[in-house]
């Protein structure tokens, strides 16, 4: 593979203990379940490209976001309660961005049509809540709270109806990020 085509793929590497010491594995695309190469994971290196790490295997739980950097012990930084379980790798996207938000689950209610970050959507929408989405180009971070704080929710193209049906039952987005190539 060209020096080009290396830099479009992520590469991130697992160990199993604090300060990048123990067993280590090797990821270059989605994994669903680690616990058959690790049974624990501590710290982290992001080589290339931005990853979501999940605390449950099948990229359930919760979620965090990891670009290229060192993360000796992300459990103390990241306030973790778990290991890493799964990691889906999240595609450089070129071009635009749209993603149209909705007050009620299944597409009702207010909606708004954004194609740039949204730091308050009560702020900006008068909207309380949002609680379906259908993410039309590009890849997002949704934060349960206002200034793309607390919990978050890798967003890529596709239709979201409900969230409760995600998982993530309780939690109301009050904010929205675009992943860009300056996360790189």
């Amino acid at each position: 593979m060209s020096n080009t085509g290396m830099n479009m793929r992520g590469k991130i590497i697992f160990y199993e203990e604090r300060n990048f010491q123990g067993r280590t594995y090797e990821c270059m695309s989605d994994c669903s379940d680690m616990s058959s190469y690790l049974s624990r994971c501590h710290s982290c290196r992001v080589e290339s490209g931005c990853f979501m790490v999940y605390d449950r295997p099948n990229y359930m739980g919760n979620q965090y976001f990891m670009r290229r950097g060192e993360y000796a012990d992300y459990m103390s930084t990241m306030g973790m309660r778990d290991f890493i379980r799964s990691c889906r790798m999240i595609p450089m996207h070129r071009g635009q961005f749209r993603m149209k938000i909705y007050e009620r689950e299944n597409f009702v209610g207010q909606s708004h049509e954004l194609m740039d970050d949204c730091d308050n959507v009560m702020d900006r929408y008068r909207m309380s809540d949002c609680m379906s989405c259908s993410v039309m180009d590009g890849h997002w971070l949704m934060y349960e709270q206002p200034q793309y704080r607390g919990r978050m929710m890798y967003m890529r193209p596709g239709e979201y109806r409900s969230f409760r049906d995600m998982g993530m039952s309780g939690t109301r987005f009050m904010s929205m990020r675009r992943i860009t190539d300056s996360c790189y």
